[in-house]
């Protein structure tokens, strides 16, 4: 089984699943974080600098260090889609998704096959460089591709449900930030959001996860069913690491 057909099993079967947000374009940082061990990376294309060079460079480094990549794509277009998978990645993380209509949509972007609608190209890093089969590489594609709907807007958390039956939606994941933003509250901890947070994290037909801060008790959600945790960025671990050693070191 591959890298990114062994994190869809895992994904599908609700194993809980640590991973970080990459804010920076430098294949660098996935590469380290890959030799720590977290089960996933994340590069954020959505508000980060990354294009589909830093993307593909990335790749590679997850890819040396056994680490499934996802990417935050900033919008749901096929071709955005189209150039992102063809990189090798996991899968994709789309923002803003509202309807059972548009998430089976980007489904069929993903796909390969009559019908589907995401374009063929048989030198690429996803085909193995040419290694596979034009057979092979459908079969194991659209098994291999995990598509990730962030629920993130009143719309979304109302067909939250529908969205989750998809077939071929893997997971949802709430943005809270954005969820609490939409609904008009300035707190993403707001016990609202949070009720909403929960029952979304308990959809059924998919597995189901959310952003955490780092040291954030996250027994609740998991209590509600989610499975995939994302705790913090490099960039919020970096500034609360500094932090905790002035603290340790000075004294404040």
């Amino acid at each position: 089984m591959t890298l990114n057909a062994t994190f869809k099993t895992r994904l599908a079967g609700r194993e809980q699943l640590l991973g970080l947000f990459v804010k920076t374009p430098h294949p660098i940082i996935t590469e380290v974080l890959g030799h720590a061990g977290v089960d996933f990376v994340i590069l954020d294309a959505e508000h980060a600098p990354f294009d589909r060079a830093a993307v593909d460079t990335c790749a590679i480094a997850a890819r040396a260090t056994g680490c499934p990549l996802l990417v935050r794509i900033p919008n749901d277009n096929p071709d955005t889609i189209l150039g992102m998978l063809d990189c090798g990645i996991a899968g994709i993380v789309v923002p803003h998704v509202k309807s059972a209509q548009q998430a089976a949509e980007i489904v069929r972007n993903t796909r390969y096959g009559q019908g589907q609608g995401r374009g063929f190209a048989g030198t690429t890093r996803a085909a193995d460089y040419a290694r596979r089969s034009l057979t092979e590489h459908f079969d194991l594609a659209n098994r291999e591709v995990s598509v990730i709907c962030q629920i993130e807007d009143p719309e979304g958390y109302d067909a939250y449900e529908d969205i989750a039956a998809v077939d071929g939606v893997n997971a949802l994941f709430v943005g809270r930030a954005d969820l609490a933003v939409s609904y008009g509250a300035n707190d993403f901890h707001a016990p609202e959001i949070g009720r909403k947070c929960a029952e979304v994290l308990g959809a059924k037909g998919s597995a189901t996860g959310l952003y955490c801060a780092p040291g954030e008790d996250i027994s609740r959600w998991r209590d509600a069913g989610a499975s995939l945790f994302v705790i913090g960025s490099e960039h919020s671990l970096m500034m609360q690491g500094i932090a905790r050693i002035r603290q340790d070191s000075f004294g404040g």
